[in-house]
Formats: structure tokens, sequence, C-alpha cells
């Protein structure tokens, strides 16, 4: 039976496990349109493009397959690339469909004219247009295998005429197209880091998220080699915040022991990350880093072996080859730390701190206590991503996703509405900042019209906070006229959009609140009005920063005073 080019299209992807595509429809988009109408893939129509990108970023983050998502002609198409670079800059595989005006109306300055493979190019590995029918098949399977090859964005321009063409044959060698198997260091860097690492004293183990699926190797080798766990952001949700082993993250969204393990150790393994920061790894000390990304080795820090390979069978094959270590004063000393570390972020998260203020640590550490043992995250870029990422206490079986590498503003609830698409028994939450989630509070429409049950937890200071953190850290008073701003009612937005909404004022309010929300079976945004001038806690800081603080702070306050 014959089909359209857009039918051969959706018939791949449906055959290579894709259930959703997000996406607005237009005129030029409608073959596409009509062959998912007859197939078992859903249509999530967002409310913005920009969401719809975000959507199939946030589905293909989570489990590592391919989300789809698709713009009409022109504007629908450029709405796509905002959202397309948290695949891009996530490595998470994405196919992205842009419809175009029909061959004969192109190179004509026609209406809403775009040269998309131009537009795309630098968020995707791979862009074309499909320009005939016969190159169809050809072209649809390159773009799939390039977004799971390159774990990134691949484009496809769909012409309107040749989309809705009779198509020239059937995509082929379909079980071609499928994730990236692990793979395996070879010998000689596996005997090379068990020489090194016996010779070390004090190791410390980096797991970012190339860890995940790791954590049973992870603890017998933290066991063998008395060396703490610390992660990046990334892979905080690798292992239970309670194990012993997982002394906590590395950075602003980290700990102070954890800094002191990194700078104080004699071998640091960096395991499955491309950590950017380098000011928070060691420049002293050996440094081996294993990764299946043969680009990323050495680029961070000084490293004395690279080692390409996938994390999980590279170490075990290391720990049959490795001595096992008796000494734990190193270990012990960072645990000890790590303990007082906990007792003061309980301190700061703790309701009885004050009677009339919600302190965002305490939104966040509510959250996490009330949240389901298999919940996913989503985190919004902002101060709330120092707040979310520094106090949820995840339980190994939940997952966290942000915009980890993008660093994104307002891109929580996009991904929050792809992830639970995927599953809307599981229990998805937005932790975003207010800033956040005014920017494309538009998709809390999309969940409600498409029974997607997030719960997005908006914390209300009125403000950009990070951006006042970022000026007083270089000795400049925030701008309050350009931070500063005013919100909606988010209750009666939420029930506007038909779906609930709650509001938390006073700490004796917030469990209830969060509780209440968290058991609705609709979507819910939940308004957390949170103290405006919290500062996070700094496990890294420079002198110099540091009085930059102290002047900005000063500088404000005289402002503040004279009305300057």
């Amino acid at each position: 039976m014959s089909q359209t080019v857009a039918g051969t299209l959706v018939d791949v992807l449906e055959k290579v496990g894709v259930r959703q595509i997000f996406g607005l429809i237009g005129d030029s988009l409608n073959p596409i349109a009509d062959a998912v109408r007859h197939s078992e893939i859903e249509w999530i129509g967002v409310r913005h493009e920009e969401g719809a990108a975000l959507a199939a970023a946030g589905q293909a983050k989570l489990t590592g397959r391919l989300g789809v998502c698709c713009g009409t002609t022109g504007p629908g198409s450029t709405h796509l690339v905002a959202g397309l670079y948290e695949a891009n800059r996530d490595h998470a595989p994405v196919l992205a469909l842009s419809g175009e005006m029909p061959r004969q109306k192109q190179g004509t300055d026609y209406f809403q004219a775009t040269e998309s493979n131009l537009l795309f190019r630098d968020v995707s590995l791979y862009t074309e247009t499909i320009s005939s029918p016969a190159q169809a098949p050809a072209v649809i399977h390159q773009a799939i295998a390039a977004a799971y090859a390159g774990r990134g964005v691949a484009h496809l321009t769909l012409p309107q005429d040749v989309i809705g063409a009779t198509s020239e044959g059937s995509v082929t060698s379909v079980t071609t197209l499928k994730q990236r198997p692990e793979i395996s260091a070879g010998e000689a860097d596996i005997a090379e880091m068990a020489r090194r690492i016996d010779e070390a004293d004090r190791i410390v183990i980096m797991c970012g998220a190339g860890c995940n699926g790791a954590a049973e190797e992870l603890r017998a080798l933290s066991d063998r080699l008395k060396a703490p766990l610390i992660h990046s952001f990334k892979g905080k949700d690798i292992m239970s915040y309670n194990d012993p082993r997982w002394m906590g993250g590395i950075g602003m969204i980290g700990t102070k022991p954890v800094y002191q393990a990194a700078m104080r150790c004699d071998l640091f393994l960096m395991l499955g990350t491309d950590y950017p920061y380098s000011e928070f790894l060691p420049r002293k000390g050996a440094v081996i880093q294993v990764d299946d990304r043969a680009r990323v080795l050495g680029r961070r820090t000084p490293t004395a072996l690279g080692v390409n390979g996938s994390v999980r069978p590279t170490i075990r094959s290391l720990l049959s080859r490795v001595k096992p270590k008796s000494d734990s004063e190193f270990f012990d000393f960072i645990t000890d730390r790590r303990k007082a570390w906990d007792e003061m972020l309980d301190k700061q998260s703790d309701l009885a701190r004050s009677k009339n203020l919600v302190h965002p640590q305490a939104v966040a550490r509510a959250v996490s206590d009330l949240a389901a043992r298999n919940a996913v995250f989503v985190i919004d870029t902002g101060l709330n991503t120092l707040w979310s990422g520094n106090w949820i206490r995840q339980s190994g079986e939940q997952r966290i996703i942000g915009s980890f590498n993008n660093g994104a503003v307002g891109t929580a609830l996009g991904q929050a509405n792809g992830i639970q698409a995927l599953d809307r028994s599981r229990q998805v939450i937005a932790l975003c900042g207010d800033g956040g989630f005014n920017m494309l509070m538009c998709e809390f429409l999309t969940a409600v019209h498409h029974k997607l049950p997030v719960k997005c937890f908006v914390y209300n200071n009125s403000a950009f906070g990070l951006i006042t953190l970022e000026a007083e850290a270089i000795g400049v008073p925030a701008w309050k006229h350009g931070i500063d701003f005013p919100n909606p009612d988010y209750v009666a937005l939420a029930r506007a959009c038909g779906g609930v909404g709650f509001k938390a004022e006073r700490p004796a309010e917030l469990r209830d609140v969060i509780d209440k929300a968290l058991k609705a079976d609709c979507p819910a945004v939940i308004d957390c009005v949170v103290a405006a001038n919290e500062l996070p806690n700094f496990p890294h800081v420079e002198l110099e920063q540091a009085g930059n603080y102290a002047k900005a702070k000063i500088k404000e306050t005289i402002l503040a005073v004279t009305g300057g």
C-alpha cells in the first residue's frame, strides 16, 4: 500500500519507539498531522514551539531515546531553536522537523521564508532538506542515526509538496536506529589505571551523568579503595543522598567537604563527567578521566591519563585489577565534615527557623521529603537551582533533570511536560523560579489540555535572584529596577487554565500545602512566597569575591537611603 513521505516518516518513528510528537500544526505540517492521526503516536499540541522542543529534550534526557518536535514554516521553526539547545548542550537525541513552503515558492522571498538549514546549523549535528520523495527514506534514516550516534539534535526541513507526495520506498535498516552501546576501555588503559590507583593513598571518585546505571560498581570501587564518591549536579541522582559513600556535589551546587576532598587528594578519578568549572577541580596531583566521548578527555584540568570507555564496563574490569586499601583515614575525614555540613543544611531548612518567613531551603527540603520515591524533579535555572540542587535529598530511585549545560531560564515546565507524557502516573515535579516560570507559563495550558499532572512549584521572590548575586560578585550593586518585578496571582492563574493552585506564605502552611498539591490528580501550581534576600552557601569563595559582595551590599544600602 502506497503512502506519503509524511507517512513514511511517521511510520519509522513509530517503529523506533517514539510515543509522542510535540508541536503546533500549521499548513506546511498538515501532511505530518494526518499521518500521526493514523498512527499510534500521540500528538501533543503545545502553546509555544519552544515548549515542544523542551518537551522532546526532557524525554530524551530522561530515557536516552529519541524525542521528536516540530514547527511549521518560518516563525514556527525559529521558535524551536531556543528549546533545542537543551538537547544539543545536554547530549540528548532529538529529531526536529521544520515545515517549509512548496519548492516552487522557494528563493522568491515568499511569505515566512527562512533558510532553515542555515538557521538550525549551530544547534544540529545534522540538518537536511528532503527535496524529493526518492531521497526521503535515506535522509530520514540518516537523521535519526545522527541523533543517536552524536547524542544530539538532527533536523529535517520538510517542503509541503514533498511530504504530501507519494513516497518512493520505505526506510530500511530500522533496527540500526538505536542508542549507542557501552564501550569497553582498552586493556593497556585499564592496566595503567590500576597501577596509578595502587600507588595513590588519598583517592576521590567524581561521578557524572556517564555513571548512570553503574551505582553498584561505584559502591564496590569506593569500598575497595576507601575513596569518597562525589558528584556533578548532573550525577546527583545516581545514588541516594544518605548512602555513606555519596559525599555530595562539587561547585556552587555542592559542599565545602567535597571541595576539600578534591583539593587534598593525590589521585582524582573523573568518571563520566565533563564538568566545566575548572576552578573546583584539582590543579595539583594526578587526574584520571574516563569517558565514552574521546573529545572531552583532558580539557577541563591537567590530566595524567585519559581513558576512552564507558564507566560501567571500565569499573568492572578495574575492580579485579586494583589492590584493596585498608587505610580509611581520608574517607573518615571527609565523612565527619559531611555530617557537620548536613547539620548546617538541616538548620537552614528547618521550618522553625522563622515564624513568618518561608525560607527557600525549606521549600526544597519539604518537597523532597514529601515526593514519591520514584518522582522526577525538573529544576529550572537561576537562584532556585541552588536551593533545589543543594536541599533535595534524592532516594536513589528518583531522577533529576535540569538545564545542566545550557543553563537556560524558563525550561523546567516544558521539559516536565515531555517527561510526564511518558507516564502520567509518575510524579513529575517542576521546581521553578518565578522569573523562569513567567517566561513560558503558557505551557501550563499544555499540561492541562493533555492531562499531564505536572506539579509546578514556584519560588516567588519577585526578582531574578541569581542576577543579584552575579552583580554583587563583581562589587556592583544590584539594579533593582531591572531585576525586581510584580508577579500574577499564581493560584488564580492555575485555576483559570483549568488546573489547581495553592499558596504558602508562612512556614506553618508549607508542608500541608505541598502534601495537598502532590496528591492532586491534575496539573498544579504551588506559589511559595520565599524570603527575597536569602544568600546561598558558598563552598568556595575567593577573598576578592567576598570583598566584592561586601562592597556591593554597602552600595545597595546607600542607594536604598538616597533613592539612587
